[in-house]
């Protein structure tokens, strides 16, 4: 059994936000697998297939753990057997990259997470949004809060297409090979 983790916030104000690219994901497994109807469970939307479930914490992203390491102990599966997609800083807009363990990285969902399982070595699926423009007033808690601009919305179903291919390759090669494949810088001519 793997757990996949969409992070988020819940609510309509901010469904389009760059830190709800791991919902997006979410909602895109959750359409493309033989996954049931969701439901709220875990302080959560849940469902569970077969042999994955699928998770989007509706605690806010500050307290994501208090959602993921319940269903996880319900579910009887090892830290190592989740996987958290979330967006991710300190990758350009676009980029998708697999990660087992680590730290936060300032990311307070995995924050929250690493507080609640007692450990980093889960797998991220870590979604580039890049980090804000020269320009941007505010800092980067204001800049996660955006929603993506006209060009990076027109790309979005394209990066998620990509971000739900390496979910769905972790889950059935495992993550070294997952991470060999999704990581592999192209070669240049």
């Amino acid at each position: 059994m793997i757990l996949v983790v969409g992070l988020g916030n819940p609510g309509k104000k901010y469904e389009e936000n760059r830190h709800n690219v791991g919902f997006i994901a979410a909602d895109e497994i959750h359409r493309q697998g033989s996954f049931p109807e969701w439901r709220e469970k875990f302080s959560a939307f849940y469902a569970k297939g077969d042999h994955n479930a699928l998770l989007k914490p509706q605690t806010f992203m500050n307290l994501s753990g208090d959602s993921v390491q319940p269903c996880a102990a319900f579910l009887k599966i090892e830290p190592s057997s989740i996987v958290i997609v979330h967006d991710e800083l300190d990758l350009p807009f676009g980029d998708v990259r697999l990660k087992f363990g680590g730290g936060h990285a300032g990311h307070n969902g995995l924050r929250s997470i690493i507080q609640r399982l007692g450990t980093p070595d889960f797998v991220r699926v870590r979604i580039g949004i890049g980090r804000p423009p020269a320009a941007f007033r505010g800092d980067v808690a204001d800049f996660v809060l955006t929603n993506f601009d006209p060009v990076e919305r027109a790309e979005l179903p394209d990066v998620i297409a990509r971000a739900v291919a390496a979910t769905h390759s972790l889950v059935m090669n495992g993550v070294s090979a997952a991470m060999n494949t999704v990581n592999a810088r192209p070669k240049r001519a």
